[in-house]
């Protein structure tokens, strides 16, 4: 999705709504579990609800890689399902180096197709470049997060004066 089509769905709906689809199976109603894919008829049931006023789905990638290929077919069927005027983003929070970051970026963006991934930059440009490198995608920075643990090095003055988070 362009900028321009992103632009035109927040102007349409009135809405910056972004949906996060972090779908445990611990916590799905008991009628869905007894469905052949329970994550999906949970995630088909939160996109009917929410399609008329949200502009993106963030699917939480840890989410359906716990369960195996199962999670894997499920997540497919979500994205199959979300309808193609919305922004997807992979929440998938990668952050390795080369060509381990060029096959994750090749397997959301190509295979997927999802609109975006996020990516923590903490190993530097090069775990970063791989996702930047392909024509159309957009990548989200983790720099500052609201974890606890944030605080373990993102607010840390660097030489620079700059905080960490600021550096990227």
């Amino acid at each position: 999705m362009t900028h321009t089509q992103l632009l035109a769905q927040i102007k349409s709906k009135r809405s910056f709504l972004c949906v996060g689809l972090d779908t445990d199976i611990s916590k799905i109603p008991a009628h869905l579990l007894k469905t052949e894919d329970p994550g999906f008829e949970f995630n088909k049931a939160i996109i009917d609800a929410t399609k008329d006023f949200c502009v993106a789905y963030k699917p939480n990638i840890a989410f359906y890689e716990c369960m195996g290929p199962k999670g894997w077919e499920s997540l497919r069927k979500t994205l199959e399902y979300i309808p193609s005027t919305i922004f997807t983003i992979a929440d998938a929070k990668r952050g390795d180096i080369g060509n381990t970051s060029s096959m994750y970026a090749k397997a959301f963006f190509e295979h997927y197709n999802f609109d975006a991934v996020t990516v923590a930059p903490y190993m530097g440009a090069d775990s970063v470049t791989p996702f930047l490198e392909i024509n159309n995608k957009w990548v989200i920075l983790l720099a500052l997060t609201s974890n606890k643990g944030a605080l373990d090095f993102q607010m840390d003055t660097i030489q620079s004066g700059e905080r960490v988070f600021e550096k990227f």
